[in-house]
Protein backbone atom coordinates (compact mmCIF):
# COMPACT_ATOMS: atom_id res chain seq x y z
CA UNK A 1 0.00 0.00 0.00
CA UNK A 2 0.82 3.49 -0.65
CA UNK A 3 0.17 7.12 1.31
CA UNK A 4 -2.07 7.63 -1.75
CA UNK A 5 -4.15 4.32 -1.35
CA UNK A 6 -5.02 5.67 2.00
CA UNK A 7 -8.24 7.41 2.68
CA UNK A 8 -6.68 10.81 3.51
CA UNK A 9 -8.04 14.16 3.27
CA UNK A 10 -8.36 15.62 -0.25
CA UNK A 11 -6.55 18.21 0.80
CA UNK A 12 -3.17 16.96 2.05
CA UNK A 13 -3.08 14.92 -1.33
CA UNK A 14 0.12 15.47 -3.03
CA UNK A 15 2.06 17.45 -0.27
CA UNK A 16 4.83 16.89 0.62
CA UNK A 17 6.13 17.20 4.88
CA UNK A 18 7.70 19.92 6.49
CA UNK A 19 12.04 19.09 7.21
CA UNK A 20 14.94 20.52 6.14
CA UNK A 21 17.83 18.35 5.05
CA UNK A 22 19.34 16.32 8.07
CA UNK A 23 22.70 15.25 6.60
CA UNK A 24 25.67 14.42 8.93
CA UNK A 25 28.18 17.20 7.99
CA UNK A 26 30.87 19.04 9.80
CA UNK A 27 29.37 22.15 9.87
CA UNK A 28 25.26 22.26 9.69
CA UNK A 29 24.16 26.30 9.51
CA UNK A 30 20.69 24.94 7.84
CA UNK A 31 18.15 25.14 10.80
CA UNK A 32 18.91 28.10 12.77
CA UNK A 33 20.27 26.97 16.46
CA UNK A 34 22.17 28.31 18.69
CA UNK A 35 25.59 26.71 18.14
CA UNK A 36 26.81 27.48 21.55
CA UNK A 37 25.49 24.47 23.67
CA UNK A 38 24.98 24.66 27.77
CA UNK A 39 27.69 24.78 29.81
CA UNK A 40 29.06 21.40 31.83
CA UNK A 41 27.44 22.96 35.15
CA UNK A 42 24.57 24.10 33.32
CA UNK A 43 23.93 20.88 32.35
CA UNK A 44 24.59 19.15 35.53
CA UNK A 45 21.93 21.22 37.03
CA UNK A 46 19.51 20.16 34.04
CA UNK A 47 20.45 16.50 35.21
CA UNK A 48 19.58 16.98 38.92
CA UNK A 49 16.51 19.23 37.93
CA UNK A 50 15.16 16.59 36.01
CA UNK A 51 16.47 13.80 38.40
CA UNK A 52 14.54 15.57 41.11
CA UNK A 53 11.29 14.81 39.73
CA UNK A 54 11.55 11.38 38.26
CA UNK A 55 9.86 10.09 41.61
CA UNK A 56 7.09 11.56 40.32
CA UNK A 57 7.00 10.78 36.35
CA UNK A 58 4.28 8.19 37.55
CA UNK A 59 1.75 11.08 37.77
CA UNK A 60 0.61 13.42 35.56
CA UNK A 61 2.31 16.99 34.62
CA UNK A 62 0.85 20.31 36.17
CA UNK A 63 -1.86 20.26 33.49
CA UNK A 64 -1.66 24.08 33.26
CA UNK A 65 1.97 24.55 33.43
CA UNK A 66 1.44 27.30 36.04
CA UNK A 67 5.01 27.93 37.52
CA UNK A 68 6.51 27.93 34.05
CA UNK A 69 4.26 30.33 32.80
CA UNK A 70 4.83 32.72 35.74
CA UNK A 71 8.41 32.17 34.93
CA UNK A 72 7.72 33.26 31.11
CA UNK A 73 5.98 36.12 31.98
CA UNK A 74 8.46 37.34 34.25
CA UNK A 75 11.03 36.80 31.26
CA UNK A 76 8.57 38.84 28.80
CA UNK A 77 8.12 42.06 31.26
CA UNK A 78 6.08 44.24 29.85
CA UNK A 79 3.53 44.10 33.17
CA UNK A 80 2.19 40.28 32.31
CA UNK A 81 1.30 37.99 34.59
CA UNK A 82 0.95 34.52 34.67
CA UNK A 83 -2.75 34.47 33.03
CA UNK A 84 -1.24 35.94 29.97
CA UNK A 85 1.23 33.53 28.84
CA UNK A 86 0.47 29.86 27.35
CA UNK A 87 3.30 27.83 26.60
CA UNK A 88 3.65 24.39 24.70
CA UNK A 89 5.81 21.96 22.58
CA UNK A 90 7.24 23.95 20.49
CA UNK A 91 6.04 27.52 19.21
CA UNK A 92 4.56 25.17 16.08
CA UNK A 93 2.06 23.35 18.91
CA UNK A 94 1.08 26.93 19.68
CA UNK A 95 0.39 27.97 16.55
CA UNK A 96 -1.65 24.68 16.00
CA UNK A 97 -3.50 25.73 18.95
CA UNK A 98 -4.18 29.18 17.95
CA UNK A 99 -5.51 27.46 14.09
CA UNK A 100 -7.54 25.19 16.14
CA UNK A 101 -9.32 27.76 18.31
CA UNK A 102 -9.52 30.29 15.80
CA UNK A 103 -9.51 28.72 12.59
CA UNK A 104 -11.41 25.42 11.12
CA UNK A 105 -13.60 24.95 8.22
CA UNK A 106 -15.00 27.65 6.55
CA UNK A 107 -12.58 29.89 7.93
CA UNK A 108 -8.94 31.65 6.53
CA UNK A 109 -5.60 32.70 7.63
CA UNK A 110 -3.39 35.17 5.85
CA UNK A 111 0.35 35.81 5.55
CA UNK A 112 2.78 37.31 4.04
CA UNK A 113 5.13 36.02 1.73
CA UNK A 114 8.27 34.32 1.56
CA UNK A 115 7.79 33.90 4.89
CA UNK A 116 7.98 30.77 7.74
CA UNK A 117 6.88 27.30 5.96
CA UNK A 118 5.06 26.42 8.45
CA UNK A 119 2.42 28.83 8.76
CA UNK A 120 0.58 27.76 5.70
CA UNK A 121 1.06 23.82 6.56
CA UNK A 122 -0.20 24.20 9.96
CA UNK A 123 -2.92 26.27 8.40
CA UNK A 124 -4.19 23.81 5.90
CA UNK A 125 -3.65 20.84 8.85
CA UNK A 126 -6.10 22.59 10.82
CA UNK A 127 -8.81 22.57 8.05
CA UNK A 128 -8.40 26.40 7.21
CA UNK A 129 -8.03 28.06 4.00
CA UNK A 130 -4.70 29.76 2.95
CA UNK A 131 -4.27 32.78 1.50
CA UNK A 132 -0.74 34.43 0.29
CA UNK A 133 -0.19 37.95 1.07
CA UNK A 134 3.17 39.43 -0.64
CA UNK A 135 5.83 40.89 0.63
CA UNK A 136 7.93 43.93 -0.67
CA UNK A 137 11.30 43.93 -2.85
CA UNK A 138 12.93 44.47 0.11
CA UNK A 139 10.90 41.89 2.39
CA UNK A 140 9.08 44.20 4.02
CA UNK A 141 5.27 44.66 4.31
CA UNK A 142 3.41 47.30 3.10
CA UNK A 143 0.73 48.69 5.55
CA UNK A 144 -1.37 49.80 2.87
CA UNK A 145 -1.47 46.91 0.64
CA UNK A 146 -1.46 44.47 3.86
CA UNK A 147 -4.42 46.13 4.64
CA UNK A 148 -6.05 46.09 1.47
CA UNK A 149 -5.71 42.52 1.16
CA UNK A 150 -7.17 41.78 5.06
CA UNK A 151 -10.40 44.23 3.42
CA UNK A 152 -10.66 42.05 0.79
CA UNK A 153 -10.49 38.82 2.14
CA UNK A 154 -11.12 39.09 5.39
CA UNK A 155 -9.05 36.35 7.06
CA UNK A 156 -9.84 34.73 10.36
CA UNK A 157 -5.75 34.64 11.29
CA UNK A 158 -3.69 37.16 10.22
CA UNK A 159 0.37 36.06 10.98
CA UNK A 160 3.04 38.27 11.16
CA UNK A 161 6.70 37.15 11.52
CA UNK A 162 9.50 39.48 13.11
CA UNK A 163 11.69 39.41 12.37
CA UNK A 164 10.86 37.57 9.52
CA UNK A 165 12.14 33.70 8.40
CA UNK A 166 13.97 33.29 5.92
CA UNK A 167 14.51 36.76 5.22
CA UNK A 168 15.38 38.21 8.40
CA UNK A 169 13.25 41.53 8.23
CA UNK A 170 12.06 42.87 11.09
CA UNK A 171 8.40 44.67 11.37
CA UNK A 172 8.02 48.32 12.83
CA UNK A 173 5.23 48.40 15.26
CA UNK A 174 3.49 50.77 13.41
CA UNK A 175 3.19 48.20 10.42
CA UNK A 176 1.69 45.88 12.98
CA UNK A 177 -0.71 48.51 14.66
CA UNK A 178 -2.58 49.32 11.05
CA UNK A 179 -2.73 45.53 10.35
CA UNK A 180 -4.03 44.34 13.83
CA UNK A 181 -6.56 47.16 13.14
CA UNK A 182 -7.99 46.50 10.05
CA UNK A 183 -8.01 42.70 11.07
CA UNK A 184 -11.29 41.27 11.65
CA UNK A 185 -9.80 38.34 13.76
CA UNK A 186 -6.92 37.22 15.47
CA UNK A 187 -2.82 38.77 14.52
CA UNK A 188 -0.50 36.64 15.37
CA UNK A 189 2.96 37.95 15.66
CA UNK A 190 5.83 35.22 15.36
CA UNK A 191 8.60 36.92 17.15
CA UNK A 192 10.77 33.36 17.44
CA UNK A 193 13.90 35.08 16.89
CA UNK A 194 13.11 38.59 18.22
CA UNK A 195 16.32 38.18 20.87
CA UNK A 196 18.90 38.63 17.79
CA UNK A 197 17.18 41.69 17.05
CA UNK A 198 19.49 44.77 16.51
CA UNK A 199 19.12 46.87 19.60
CA UNK A 200 16.37 49.54 19.74
CA UNK A 201 14.05 47.19 17.76
CA UNK A 202 10.68 46.87 19.54
CA UNK A 203 8.86 44.49 20.35
CA UNK A 204 5.10 43.15 19.57
CA UNK A 205 4.66 43.04 23.25
CA UNK A 206 4.32 47.06 23.62
CA UNK A 207 1.43 46.38 21.99
CA UNK A 208 -0.67 43.66 24.20
CA UNK A 209 -2.38 46.00 26.03
CA UNK A 210 -4.53 47.92 23.87
CA UNK A 211 -5.28 45.09 21.31
CA UNK A 212 -6.63 41.94 23.08
CA UNK A 213 -6.59 40.28 18.89
CA UNK A 214 -3.44 40.33 19.44
CA UNK A 215 -0.82 37.48 19.89
CA UNK A 216 2.88 37.43 20.25
CA UNK A 217 4.73 33.88 20.58
CA UNK A 218 8.35 32.84 21.13
CA UNK A 219 10.57 30.02 21.39
CA UNK A 220 13.24 28.75 23.25
CA UNK A 221 14.53 26.47 20.77
CA UNK A 222 16.55 29.83 19.17
CA UNK A 223 17.85 32.43 21.63
CA UNK A 224 17.60 29.69 24.40
CA UNK A 225 19.94 27.41 23.02
CA UNK A 226 17.14 24.49 23.84
CA UNK A 227 15.77 23.06 20.71
CA UNK A 228 15.92 19.89 22.13
CA UNK A 229 13.65 20.80 24.69
CA UNK A 230 10.93 21.84 22.44
CA UNK A 231 9.01 24.47 24.28
CA UNK A 232 7.46 27.37 22.89
CA UNK A 233 4.91 30.03 24.23
CA UNK A 234 3.18 33.13 23.81
CA UNK A 235 1.09 36.28 25.29
CA UNK A 236 -1.85 37.47 24.75
CA UNK A 237 -4.81 38.54 26.51
CA UNK A 238 -6.36 35.99 29.38
CA UNK A 239 -9.39 35.60 27.40
CA UNK A 240 -7.06 34.11 24.05
CA UNK A 241 -5.22 31.67 26.83
CA UNK A 242 -9.35 30.51 27.78
CA UNK A 243 -9.47 29.95 24.15
CA UNK A 244 -6.43 27.41 23.69
CA UNK A 245 -7.36 25.99 26.87
CA UNK A 246 -10.50 24.53 24.93
CA UNK A 247 -8.01 22.42 22.61
CA UNK A 248 -4.95 21.98 24.12
CA UNK A 249 -4.17 17.84 24.56
CA UNK A 250 -4.57 17.19 28.45
CA UNK A 251 -1.35 17.55 30.41
CA UNK A 252 0.10 18.27 26.85
CA UNK A 253 3.50 19.16 28.49
CA UNK A 254 5.52 16.85 30.16
CA UNK A 255 6.88 17.03 33.73
CA UNK A 256 10.87 17.10 32.03
CA UNK A 257 9.48 19.42 29.61
CA UNK A 258 8.29 22.03 32.24
CA UNK A 259 11.42 20.81 34.40
CA UNK A 260 14.21 21.57 31.57
CA UNK A 261 12.73 24.99 30.46
CA UNK A 262 12.35 26.48 34.48
CA UNK A 263 16.20 25.50 35.05
CA UNK A 264 16.74 27.35 31.61
CA UNK A 265 14.70 30.51 32.47
CA UNK A 266 16.90 30.55 35.78
CA UNK A 267 20.33 30.48 34.06
CA UNK A 268 18.78 32.62 31.30
CA UNK A 269 22.28 35.10 31.13
CA UNK A 270 24.21 32.37 30.02
CA UNK A 271 22.23 30.89 28.08
CA UNK A 272 21.55 33.99 26.20
CA UNK A 273 25.18 35.25 26.66
CA UNK A 274 26.18 34.55 22.62
CA UNK A 275 23.71 36.32 21.72
CA UNK A 276 25.86 39.30 21.21
CA UNK A 277 28.53 37.22 19.61
CA UNK A 278 26.04 36.13 17.29
CA UNK A 279 25.12 39.29 16.27
CA UNK A 280 28.24 40.24 15.82
CA UNK A 281 29.40 37.29 13.62
CA UNK A 282 25.81 38.09 11.43
CA UNK A 283 26.83 41.18 10.48
CA UNK A 284 30.04 40.35 9.91
CA UNK A 285 29.01 38.16 7.41
CA UNK A 286 26.14 40.63 5.84
CA UNK A 287 29.29 42.55 5.23
CA UNK A 288 31.77 39.84 3.74
CA UNK A 289 29.06 38.60 1.37
CA UNK A 290 28.17 42.32 0.14
CA UNK A 291 31.98 42.43 -0.67
CA UNK A 292 32.12 39.87 -2.75
CA UNK A 293 28.92 41.29 -5.39
CA UNK A 294 26.19 39.48 -3.81
CA UNK A 295 22.67 40.76 -2.89
CA UNK A 296 21.74 40.19 1.13
CA UNK A 297 18.94 40.99 2.93
CA UNK A 298 19.02 42.99 5.87
CA UNK A 299 18.42 40.51 9.07
CA UNK A 300 17.91 40.93 12.46
CA UNK A 301 17.69 37.27 13.12
CA UNK A 302 20.43 34.57 13.34
CA UNK A 303 20.45 33.87 10.24
CA UNK A 304 21.18 35.49 6.55
CA UNK A 305 19.40 35.30 3.10
CA UNK A 306 21.89 35.86 0.42
CA UNK A 307 21.97 35.81 -3.50
CA UNK A 308 20.98 35.69 -6.20
CA UNK A 309 22.26 32.77 -8.02
CA UNK A 310 21.11 31.49 -11.69
CA UNK A 311 21.17 27.72 -10.03
CA UNK A 312 21.26 28.24 -6.44
CA UNK A 313 20.92 24.35 -5.97
CA UNK A 314 25.00 24.14 -7.83
CA UNK A 315 26.06 26.71 -5.26
CA UNK A 316 24.00 24.66 -1.99
CA UNK A 317 25.29 21.73 -3.55
CA UNK A 318 28.95 22.76 -3.97
CA UNK A 319 29.00 23.98 -0.56
CA UNK A 320 27.69 20.57 1.15
CA UNK A 321 30.88 18.83 -1.25
CA UNK A 322 32.83 20.51 0.84
CA UNK A 323 31.22 19.77 4.26
CA UNK A 324 28.81 23.04 4.87
CA UNK A 325 25.29 22.39 4.65
CA UNK A 326 22.61 25.68 4.34
CA UNK A 327 19.61 26.10 3.64
CA UNK A 328 17.97 26.08 0.14
CA UNK A 329 14.90 28.33 0.73
CA UNK A 330 13.17 31.72 -0.06
CA UNK A 331 12.50 32.93 -3.82
CA UNK A 332 13.88 31.25 -6.27
CA UNK A 333 17.72 32.53 -6.70
CA UNK A 334 18.58 32.90 -3.27
CA UNK A 335 20.19 30.59 -0.05
CA UNK A 336 20.25 30.94 3.59
CA UNK A 337 22.38 30.24 5.69
CA UNK A 338 22.11 30.16 9.78
CA UNK A 339 24.93 31.97 11.94
CA UNK A 340 27.46 29.64 13.52
CA UNK A 341 30.37 29.55 15.82
CA UNK A 342 33.37 31.59 14.35
CA UNK A 343 35.12 28.54 13.27
CA UNK A 344 31.79 27.51 11.26
CA UNK A 345 31.73 31.13 9.76
CA UNK A 346 35.31 30.71 8.61
CA UNK A 347 34.55 27.09 7.05
CA UNK A 348 31.43 28.73 5.25
CA UNK A 349 33.60 31.85 3.98
CA UNK A 350 36.48 29.17 2.45
CA UNK A 351 33.69 26.98 0.89
CA UNK A 352 31.75 29.85 -0.86
CA UNK A 353 35.00 31.74 -1.83
CA UNK A 354 35.98 28.54 -3.46
CA UNK A 355 32.74 28.49 -5.32
CA UNK A 356 32.79 31.90 -6.40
Amino acid sequence: MKLEDLPIRDDLRGRTPYGAPQIDVPVRLNTNENPYGPSASLVAELAEAVRGVTADLNRYPDRDALDLRRELAAYLGHGLAAEQVWAANGSNEVLQQILQAFGGHGRAAMGFEPSYSMHPIITTGASTEWISGAREDDFGIDPGKAVAAIEEHRPDVVFLTSPNNPTGTALGPEVIARIVEAAPGMVVVDEAYFEFARTGTPSALTLLPDNPRLIVTRTMSKAFAMAGTRLGYLAAHPAVVEALLLVRLPYHLSTLTQTAARVALAHRAELLGAVDALRAERDAIVDWLRARGLKVADSDANFVLFGLFPDRRAVWQGLLDRGVLIREVGPPGWLRVSIGTTEEMAAFRAALEEIL
